[in-house]
C-alpha cells in the first residue's frame, strides 16, 4: 500500500483531514493503527478547545416503550450539525443506550457503542470530526409501575430525533382507545402549554419566591400602596401558579375547560397523571 493509498485509508477510518493523517503516518513512521491513536489524542486536544463555545443547538431524542422510555437532549453549536449524517447516527444510537442506562450520564458516557469504543470516545471523535461542540445535555426516564407512557414530539429532523419531545405518564386500570387518545392529546398539551410542574404546590420554591419579588416591584413602580399591592400580588401570583401547573391549565383542544376538568370527565377510568417531562431546544 502506498503513501496516498495509507492517508484515504486513514482518512475513511478517522474521519480526520487530509493533512493531519499524513502528519500522523509520518509520525507513526507508516503504522496505521499507531496513526489512528495519535490522531485520537490530537483529537481530544481539539476536542478541548472546541469545550469552551456555545452549543445552543441541537436536538431531542425519544426512545424506549409505553413502559419505559426517556428523552434525551443533545447540544451543538449550529443547526446545520444537529442535521448532520454522522451526528444523527450517533445520537440515535446514544438515545438508545441512554434508554438501557435510566438517564444515568455517568454509566452512559463509559457505555460501549456499536464500534466497540466507548461513548465519551465516539463523541471526542465525532467533535473533532465535525469541528463544533457537541454535549449531552439533559436527560430523563419515566418508569411508573401500572402507567403508559405517551410521547409527542415537535419540529421532526428525522424519525425520533426532534427539536421538542415531551413524555407523560398516566397510571389507569385497563387500556382503551378513550385513555389512548387522552394521553396522546395531553403529550400535546403538555409541549404547546409548558406546564413547570403538574400542580400548584409541586412549583419549586426558588420559581414562586422570584415571580413573587417580580410581581412586587411591578406594583410599587406603579405607585401601589404596600397594603394594596399585598392584596393585588396574592391575586397576581395564584394566577402563575394556575396558568403554570398542569392541572390548571386550559386545556388546548377545549380553552373554556381546564386539564383537571377533562381528566374529572374521564376518570371513571381510573387515570391518575403520575410524571411529565419536555425539553426543548434552546430552553
Amino acid at each position: 500500500m502506498n503513501e496516498i493509498e495509507k492517508i484515504k485509508k486513514l482518512r475513511k477510518l478517522t474521519g480526520a483531514g487530509f493533512k493531519d493523517c499524513n502528519l500522523a503516518l509520518k509520525e507513526s513512521d507508516g503504522d496505521t493503527e499507531k496513526a489512528m491513536e495519535i490522531l485520537r489524542v490530537k483529537g481530544i486536544a481539539k476536542a478541548s478547545k472546541k469545550m469552551s463555545r456555545e452549543a445552543n443547538e441541537g436536538v431531542v431524542l425519544f426512545s424506549g416503550d409505553e413502559t419505559k422510555s426517556s428523552l434525551l437532549e443533545v447540544n451543538c453549536e449550529t443547526d446545520f450539525v444537529a442535521k448532520n449524517d454522522d451526528f444523527i447516527k450517533f445520537v440515535k444510537e446514544l438515545s438508545e443506550l441512554n434508554n438501557l442506562c435510566s438517564s444515568d450520564l455517568k454509566k452512559l458516557n463509559k457505555k460501549k457503542m456499536a464500534n466497540d469504543k466507548t461513548v465519551e470516545e465516539n463523541l471526542v471523535s465525532l467533535i473533532s470530526k465535525i469541528g463544533e461542540k457537541i454535549t449531552i445535555g439533559r436527560a430523563k426516564t419515566l418508569e411508573h409501575q401500572n402507567s403508559r407512557n405517551y410521547s409527542y414530539q415537535h419540529s421532526i429532523v428525522k424519525d425520533n430525533v426532534s427539536k421538542l419531545g415531551v413524555i407523560v405518564s398516566i397510571e389507569n386500570d385497563k387500556k382503551s382507545d378513550k385513555i389512548n387518545t387522552f394521553g396522546k392529546q395531553l403529550a400535546m398539551h403538555i409541549a404547546a402549554s409548558n406546564p413547570i410542574a403538574l400542580t400548584a404546590d409541586q412549583i419549586e420554591k426558588e420559581i414562586i419566591d422570584k415571580e413573587q419579588k417580580l410581581i412586587s416591584e411591578e406594583l410599587i413602580n406603579l405607585g401601589k400602596s404596600e397594603e394594596i399591592a399585598k392584596k393585588i400580588s396574592i391575586g397576581k401570583l395564584n394566577k402563575f401558579k394556575d396558568e403554570n401547573s398542569l392541572m390548571t391549565q386550559d386545556w388546548v383542544m377545549e380553552p373554556k375547560k381546564k386539564v383537571k376538568e377533562v381528566i374529572s370527565e374521564i376518570n371513571n377510568e381510573n387515570i391518575n397523571v403520575k410524571e411529565f417531562i419536555r425539553f426543548k431546544i434552546g430552553e
